[in-house]
């Protein structure tokens, strides 16, 4: 939910320059089942625009409505919504509402916490009744400081706590620079992961071939920096060529990313593998067994856009460590 945080941070500067005031509605609490999970948030702004969303569009509404009230009072304050005789979602809602502004210098220290692809915190401090919450709301601590999100919030030791975990953005790597990396990087785009092209100068690419993109990378294979590759990054390798292929796996060998896809049938992925043990018969065992070719899942994917959902639908899977069936065929709920 990292990405969803930081979209809301970037709408609230918007937001400021044009002279609106801001809260932010957080889900800290759940009694059954619902479309989202505690953690999720949303940006409401004084000329009614919402930024996110805390379900599948249908608590909406409550929302920017039970808003209006710390607009005015500019004090924090819970609100339920009950789904179990309005949604298909059999599930109460516990939503703290709270003015939002934080500091420029919470906001400085942020942006160099996403940039560094460090981790952060989020605890906001709640009442699991309906009413006026005043002083309470959300403390974001990052590497070096805790800010209140806003600056009438304080600390609450004997109020409930909703406290979660904020990792890097996960990132996505595409090697290649051809007609299926563009639909790959827009769907990767519209999870709210970074993308990262990486093709070689004698390919002519732009930036602008990508739109969207945080970064296009001109470098041969034996370049590639891959000491920025992280344990939050996933690689789909997909140049279409076999010699450029080989190169970049001898070049990422080292790397520990969270994902390594290889797009092409699996007798060319063993023919790669082959001759990637033929030049270096050291490269580490671990590195070739989590290569995954052929990317992706088997859906039946036909053009450039089904490959996109069956290669970023594999990448899930296997970072959460599930296993995919039909949800209909699932015993066990959903989310445990």
């Amino acid at each position: 939910m990292t990405h969803e945080f930081k979209k809301i941070i970037q709408e609230y500067i918007i937001a400021k320059g044009e002279g609106l005031n801001c809260i932010l509605a957080t889900v800290v609490a759940l009694d059954g089942s619902s479309y989202r999970r505690p953690g999720v948030r949303m940006l409401i702004k004084s000329n009614h625009e919402m930024v996110g969303a805390v379900s599948g569009g249908c608590v909406e509404k409550e929302v920017l409505f039970q808003a209006q009230s710390v607009f005015e009072t500019k004090i924090a304050k819970v609100m339920t919504y009950d789904g179990r005789y309005r949604l298909g979602c059999e599930g109460i809602l516990y939503i703290l509402l709270e003015p939002f502004s934080p500091s420029d210098d919470m906001i400085l220290e942020f942006g160099k916490t996403i940039a560094e692809r460090k981790s952060f915190e989020l605890t906001s401090a709640y009442a699991q009744e309906v009413g006026i919450a005043e002083h309470f709301g959300t403390l974001i601590s990052l590497p070096n400081n805790r800010f209140p999100l806003h600056n009438k919030t304080q600390e609450q030791p004997q109020a409930l706590q909703f406290t979660q975990q904020m990792q890097p953005c996960k990132r996505l790597l595409i090697i290649g620079g051809e007609h299926d990396a563009v639909q790959l990087s827009r769907f990767a785009l519209s999870l709210g992961w970074e993308v990262t092209v990486a093709v070689t100068p004698k390919e002519d690419k732009l930036k602008e071939d990508f739109p969207g993109i945080d970064l296009l990378l001109n470098y041969e294979p034996e370049n590639l920096p891959v000491q920025d590759i992280d344990s939050d990054t996933a690689i789909v390798l997909m140049t279409h060529s076999y010699a450029k292929d080989l190169k970049y796996l001898l070049a990422l060998q080292h790397s520990k990313p969270m994902y390594l896809g290889l797009l092409g049938p699996s007798k060319r992925r063993e023919k790669l593998l082959d001759a990637l043990l033929e030049q270096n018969l050291d490269i580490p065992f671990e590195f070739v067994e989590g290569i995954h070719g052929p990317a992706g899942l088997n859906i039946g994917a036909e053009t450039p856009q089904e490959i996109a959902i069956s290669i970023l639908s594999e990448i899930l899977t296997v970072i959460r460590n599930t296993n995919p069936i039909m949800l209909k065929d699932k015993e066990k709920s959903i989310h445990h």
